[in-house]
């Protein structure tokens, strides 16, 4: 049955404490406020400051409205830049005190590291809609021989909840899990469960709250496609959930898992050492309003169900990125929501290509942007409505730096020459827009062991140049994009929310030039432009125009298969689990997953 109200602490006993410590009493609600204050101030600080020098580098020669539109993009990227920068300074130094600074981060994290046995049933769940079965339940397979390997596999069902409409895919789906259940003894495969959906109501977050509305488990672990996850990383999640009642959601930090496409090699080396200081400093000040991610974490059933259905848009439709909203609303029930900030045997796959990371970000664009058209949410805490707030604001930057580079040509044609600081106030925000994966860089660097075992600090710092050298060529490509797509939905072209693509592919000439021509041509008319009034500023703009001109070519050359085994043979943006495999991970390169019937068609 689910949790009942006996066996956790009432809400009006969570309110009586609330002015003491947390729901979980992990921490004093006093030293929060503070933590929060000061990074507050920092920001503050920070961003008036540069938004200061901004403004008096645009004046030097009298102010007019082009001085104010550069002004207001300028002002537009600073509340992101300026955040992340803080977020992974605490990071770095939280990150290099050790276990002190974890446990500053998230004391939550204390309990799992023993052996207590898990006495709640979880329900280890994998949403699927017209993904490829084989590729998806293979891993969920291997979740299940990962979690039985640690003698505690009675303790979790398995649950494949499709949304599936291609006759075809549903009748691979059946036919895959029919013959894993028919490879199992009876009592392990009454475990696992599949149910089908002939209405995608709600999309995955309905799929959720229809399957926790019967579900008599006491937790649920959703997984998505290319979700893996290792045993002894879930049962550490559980032994804190089951140590801390108050605690309703606890995300893992998923990390790509090792690739063979040269793209999301570049892509998750630089991802994956930018998310842990970020997360950590953010866990740091954020607390029990933390993220959730809507996969590779643990969800307290009872009170998600009762209290995180979304609510309808304002005009109609169903939210499609529900898993901030999820986090508000289990927060204000009573509940804490926090991130485990420890690379520690919970992955994800990353897009393969150029244009899937791109399909990818521009339906995260879609569905944050939902969050304008949410109705009033009476009762969410100040944090809860900062964190809605920002999944908006993180989109602010991609219209703002395409606006500002489209002004650029002009503000050079109408000016004397250049603006003294210019450059120094330029060179000050690349180097704060790259802080996260700098101080993940430099963490590393730090650490022998850490240097190790990516596979020694020469061919780390040959990873970190190759990186840094294609985010900016990403940054050029997406933002022109991302910029497109924002524009479609002003004019009402909200785009399709459809399976992706998770394989390693080819792109051919055609079909890049097709998908990316009009960014190529916002790089030729930019570019062009500098280049006849000042190549000196030219030159200066390459890092943020030159992935806009070279768009094509850097997602054809990224997506060739020969271009990513060379990447492979030399080691180059490998991960500390591809140099070293856990058997998850192995299982996974070797085609595995513990049963036998991959030839389902």
């Amino acid at each position: 049955m689910p949790q009942t109200d006996s066996s956790v602490v009432t809400l009006a006993e969570g309110a009586s404490r609330a002015p003491l410590t947390t729901p979980t009493g992990l921490q004093a609600c006093i030293a929060l406020r503070r933590r929060r204050w000061l990074v507050l101030g920092l920001v503050l600080a920070t961003t008036f400051s540069l938004a200061a020098a901004l403004a008096a580098v645009l004046a030097q020669d009298g102010v007019d409205a082009l001085d104010l539109a550069l002004l207001a993009c300028g002002l537009a990227t600073l509340p992101w830049t300026v955040l992340g920068f803080w977020n992974a300074a605490i990071g770095f130094l939280l990150l290099r005190a050790g276990r002190v600074g974890l446990m500053a981060a998230a004391p939550q994290a204390a309990v799992g590291e023993g052996q207590v046995p898990p006495h709640l049933t979880t329900a280890v769940v994998m949403t699927l809609r017209n993904e490829d079965p084989a590729r998806a339940l293979a891993r969920l397979a291997l979740v299940r021989e990962s979690l039985e390997r640690t003698g505690h596999g009675n303790a979790f069902h398995y649950h494949v909840l499709s949304d599936s409409d291609e006759p075809a895919v549903i009748r691979a789906e059946e036919a895959w899990v029919a013959g894993w259940r028919a490879g199992l003894p009876d009592g392990e495969a009454a475990r696992i469960h599949y149910r089908r959906r002939t209405d995608n109501a709600g999309y995955k977050a309905g799929n959720l709250q229809e399957f926790c509305a019967r579900s008599d488990a006491d937790l649920m672990l959703p997984l998505d496609a290319d979700s893996l996850m290792t045993g002894p990383a879930i049962l550490r999640l559980v032994r804190i959930m089951q140590a801390h009642p108050r605690l309703g959601i606890l995300q893992s930090l998923a990390v790509g898992a090792p690739a063979g496409s040269a793209f999301a090699r570049l892509f998750q080396f630089g991802m994956r050492h930018g998310m842990l200081p970020y997360t950590l400093g953010a866990a740091w000040w954020g607390a029990e309003c933390g993220p959730f991610w809507g996969h590779n974490a643990l969800v307290r059933i009872a009170p998600f169900a009762a209290h995180c259905r979304l609510p309808g848009l304002r005009g109609g439709g169903a939210v499609l990125s529900h898993d901030q909203v999820e986090a508000v609303l289990m927060r204000r029930a009573g509940y804490e929501v926090r991130v485990l900030p420890l690379e520690e045997g919970s992955f994800e796959d990353n897009p393969p290509t150029l244009l899937d990371h791109l399909t990818r970000d521009a339906r995260w664009c879609r569905g944050n942007l939902q969050y304008l058209r949410l109705p009033r949410l009476p009762g969410l805490l100040p944090m809860s409505r900062f964190q809605l707030a920002w999944a908006v604001m993180m989109f602010l930057t991609p219209p703002a730096l395409t606006l500002a580079l489209l002004l650029l040509p002009w503000r050079a044609a109408t000016q004397g020459g250049p603006a003294t600081g210019a450059a120094s106030l330029y060179l000050v925000w690349l180097l704060l827009s790259l802080a996260p994966k700098l101080a993940g860089y430099a963490a590393v660097l730090a650490d022998r062991e850490a240097r190790a075992a990516h596979g020694g600090g020469m061919r780390f710092l040959a990873g970190m140049v190759a990186e840094i050298a294609a985010s900016f060529l990403l940054l050029g490509a997406s933002s022109v994009r991302l910029t497109g797509v924002m524009i479609g939905l002003a004019l009402g072209r909200t785009g399709l929310w459809s399976a992706q693509d998770r394989d390693a592919r080819g792109v051919r000439w055609g079909e890049a030039f097709r998908a990316l021509g009009g960014v190529t041509l916002f790089g030729i008319v930019v570019c062009g432009a500098l280049a006849v009034v000042s190549p000196a500023l030219l030159a200066w703009s390459l890092p943020l125009t030159l992935g806009s001109l070279l768009a094509v070519p850097f997602c054809v050359l990224t997506a060739a298969p020969e271009v990513g085994r060379a990447m492979v043979r030399a080691g180059l943006c490998a991960t500390r689990e591809e140099i070293a495999p856990p058997w998850e991970i192995a299982r996974v390169g070797e085609g595995g997953s513990g049963v036998a019937m991959a030839s389902v068609r």
